[in-house]
């Protein structure tokens, strides 16, 4: 009895020393080089610029849920990179009043780190697992139970000794956030009783957040030329907010220190950033596919050999907005370049005969 006791208390002082040691990596605290873009985040869903109808349900959650006294539902969150995940994530944390917790798939490593985060949350909050696509198979299987049931089971000892302790969790939310959906495996998403796919923004809203950036970040910002880099954001908040301070760097240096038509224009052509959004990675994508491979089919790791990148780089950052504008399409054989990429590269497709 003495010696469980001893196992028992060792458990729990290894958990609390892993928790304190990896606080600072996962429990989301902003790097120095994150702090200006953390300054640009709405704090309510107020303040969220876009994707209207992911807002107004989770009103309706979060008001239903905080008239019963209970944790949120927990929710599942997919989109293309820089559309607001980690944003909307915090804003529930703070619409619901309470704490919220951040980590990354990668960064959890192992069980006891996860057991770590799960036993120090308290009532009701949120835990925030970004690419959580990326969590390691025994780290993901701690958590079923503690989604359902609000447990978990540690194992103490090895071989025939081995015994299991069930460790009962406070009531909390998590909430996944994923740029490949598909890679989830089915028990995890099964456990998700909300998801939500968040959409590419429109020049309108992008506008309307770069504005609302502009006046954060104390610079002046014409409709014009807010307008201009609205139109080349590729439909991404992230990517506005980027040109946004990037041009208000030249705007300062080569301008008048406010941000203009004119000078967004300017700014953007240094950046290599052309009338629809389309950077120097994208171009050249689209000029292996037309030029090397005859327009296409062409495979992703065909590709992204030919180019020297990551295929997720390829996959995840440049193919969907590429997909959205129809530069591209994907067939059973491989990736496609359409008539668009053609007239925008200013090539003619080649006739094979």
């Amino acid at each position: 009895m003495r010696g469980a006791r001893c196992q028992l208390n060792h458990l729990f002082a290894l958990l609390y020393n892993l928790f304190k040691m990896r606080t600072e990596r996962i429990s989301g605290l902003p790097l120095e080089e994150d702090v200006v873009f953390t300054t640009l985040r709405p704090a309510r869903l107020d303040e969220f610029i876009g994707q209207n109808e992911i807002k107004e349900k989770l009103r309706i959650y979060i008001a239903a849920t905080q008239r019963r006294n209970e944790p949120l539902d927990h929710v599942m969150l997919h989109s293309p990179p820089g559309l607001g995940k980690t944003t909307l994530a915090r804003i529930i944390a703070t619409e619901m009043g309470v704490n919220v917790r951040v980590s990354s798939g990668p960064a959890i490593e192992k069980a006891g780190d996860l057991a770590a985060i799960l036993t120090n949350l308290k009532p009701r909050d949120i835990f925030f697992i970004d690419e959580i696509h990326r969590l390691r198979r025994n780290v993901e299987e701690i958590l079923y139970p503690a989604m359902e049931d609000y447990k978990i089971d540690i194992i103490l000892g090895e071989g025939p000794n081995a015994q299991s302790l069930r460790i009962d969790l406070p009531p909390f939310t998590l909430i996944g956030a994923t740029t490949r959906a598909g890679l989830i495996s089915a028990p995890l998403r099964d456990r998700f009783e909300v998801s939500f796919r968040l959409n590419f923004y429109s020049p309108e809203e992008l506008r309307a957040i770069i504005i609302r950036a502009g006046k954060l970040l104390g610079i002046e910002v014409t409709p014009e030329g807010a307008e201009e880099l609205a139109k080349r954001a590729r439909g991404t908040p992230r990517i506005a907010n980027r040109l946004l301070r990037r041009t208000r760097d030249y705007a300062q240096v080569k301008g008048e220190g406010e941000v203009d038509l004119k000078t967004a224009k300017q700014s953007l052509q240094m950046l290599e950033i052309d009338e629809v959004g389309l950077d120097r990675l994208d171009r050249a994508v689209l000029e292996a596919i037309v030029s090397k491979f005859n327009g296409g089919p062409v495979g992703l790791e065909t590709l992204a050999a030919a180019l020297s990148e990551e295929k997720d780089t390829i996959s995840d950052v440049v193919e969907p907005y590429l997909l959205k504008e129809g530069f591209i399409k994907r067939t059973p054989q491989g990736r496609v370049a359409t008539e668009r990429a053609y007239t925008h590269l200013g090539k003619e497709r080649t006739r094979l005969i």
